[in-house]
């Protein structure tokens, strides 16, 4: 029995994408301010001066990148690819747009991820709601391009609360309820669109476990609320991106986050829960925790450029076979493959599937 393997979201956009990338290109890091976080570097008006400077070119510009991204993903083995995001600027702003209350012409100053960064952030004015879903059309798009499942990403309540100003709630367990219900109408339409395979990020889990415990999960349940048994409803959970490709000592969520939310998680409605492991290795006794639940695990760092060696996949996926059923295990990135370049990234998959395949 193979291994299964899928990406996490983000992926390098091609040249011809009509919107700017988040992530720095590798030789426009120092200039782009490697010293500072994603969110602090990136301009929030750059998304729609983007979409209208393409005009009626944006639609076909976006599918010839969104299939390079799907194929580079199948042909280097990957079970269930994403869209790789290609339609995001960010894989939060793309979704806060479509969702009415959060004002991105009001920008306020805030502290982000426990500190890690400052940032000019859209600020919630009013009840939030969704307006348009969007991510069923996208998913339509991208499923077109292979005959593997897609899985389409969503961010989640406590991570997009994390990345916004809120000057109407002012209480995040209450915001968190109306995104969740938010977020559920958007899931419901991808899933009526056919996705079968459907990934909330949450990050910022690992970075205020006690948070998502005491409302976190909660409403990442609520987003999945009425989802059928035949969707795979999964949640990401990375520990934190650096500022650039192959940064050093940059802050990450503490080490015993996942170990304080794992039992919770594995009590919840969640039928897999992503985690990271290759940029620092977890202690496997994680893995059984979780009793019912899949684990889809981070296999190679998207954070190095240092490719990983087969061997090296292969052997620690053999050492996650001591504490969790095969069936149970899928091989992946630790998080989005977007601050590699193409040809890493690509090189990083194979090595990935050529390892997961082989057990």
């Amino acid at each position: 029995m193979k291994i299964i393997t899928t990406t996490i979201g983000a992926y390098p956009k091609p040249s011809c994408t009509p919107i700017g990338d988040w992530f720095p290109d590798a030789e426009d890091q120092e200039a782009k301010g490697a010293d500072k976080g994603l969110l602090q570097r990136w301009n929030i008006n750059d998304y729609e001066e983007n979409i209208a400077k393409a005009g009626e070119n944006a639609e076909k510009d976006f599918l010839k990148a969104i299939q390079e991204v799907v194929d580079d993903q199948v042909k280097s083995g990957i079970d269930i690819p994403t869209d790789g995001e290609v339609r995001r600027e960010n894989y939060i702003y793309y979704q806060c747009r479509r969702i009415t209350g959060i004002d991105f012409h009001t920008v306020t100053h805030k502290s982000v991820r426990s500190g890690a960064f400052q940032a000019d952030l859209p600020t919630i004015t009013g009840p939030v709601s969704l307006s348009k879903p969007v991510l069923g059309h996208d998913y339509r798009t991208a499923q077109k391009f292979c005959s593997n499942p897609v899985k389409i990403t969503i961010p989640g309540p406590m991570t997009i609360t994390d990345s916004i100003a809120d000057d109407y709630y002012n209480n995040d367990k209450k915001l968190g309820i109306d995104l969740g219900n938010a977020l559920n109408s958007e899931i419901l339409n991808l899933v009526e669109a056919g996705c079968k395979n459907i990934q909330v990020d949450e990050p910022v889990f690992a970075r205020k476990p006690e948070k998502a415990l005491e409302y976190g999960i909660e409403n990442l349940e609520r987003c999945f609320a009425g989802v059928p048994k035949n969707v795979t409803k999964m949640a990401h959970m990375c520990c934190g991106y650096p500022n650039a490709l192959d940064s050093e000592n940059y802050l990450k969520a503490s080490p015993s986050a996942y170990f304080s939310i794992a039992e919770a998680l594995d009590e919840s409605d969640l039928d897999a829960i992503s985690i990271e492991d290759a940029h620092r290795p977890n202690d496997l006794k994680l893995l059984e925790i979780f009793k019912k639940t899949s684990v889809i695990l981070g296999l190679i760092d998207v954070a190095k450029s240092k490719l990983e060696e087969v061997d090296q996949i292969t052997d620690r996926i053999q050492e996650c076979l001591n504490h969790i059923d095969p069936h149970r295990l899928i091989a992946a990135p630790d998080c989005g493959l977007g601050l590699l370049n193409r040809q890493l990234a690509i090189d990083k998959m194979k090595n990935l599937c050529k390892a997961a395949h082989s057990i």
